[in-house]
């Protein structure tokens, strides 16, 4: 690892925390989650509110590439977590 990855990996290390500590209960629906339903043929939603009221809504249903995915996103969380 070059000293440009470190300084990336130590700045997505810090926004994690941020991140952490401003939506506590966030981690935890997480891990249940990938614990109990993350799967093919799961399907995530996601719903977003503007400020001003307006709704956007989507939803995927994941495939093995999809988990595959999500797997190495998590990989890259403990990553951050170690250093």
């Amino acid at each position: 690892m070059n000293f440009s990855q470190l300084a990336k990996l130590q700045a997505l290390k810090k926004h994690l925390e941020n991140f952490r500590n401003n939506h506590p209960r966030f981690e935890p629906f997480v891990n249940a989650v990938s614990r109990e339903a993350l799967r093919e043929g799961a399907v995530i939603e996601i719903n977003v509110t503007s400020p001003e009221g307006k709704n956007y809504v989507t939803n995927m249903k994941l495939n093995n590439e999809d988990i595959e995915f999500l797997k190495a996103l998590q990989a890259l969380n403990t990553l951050a977590d170690k250093s």
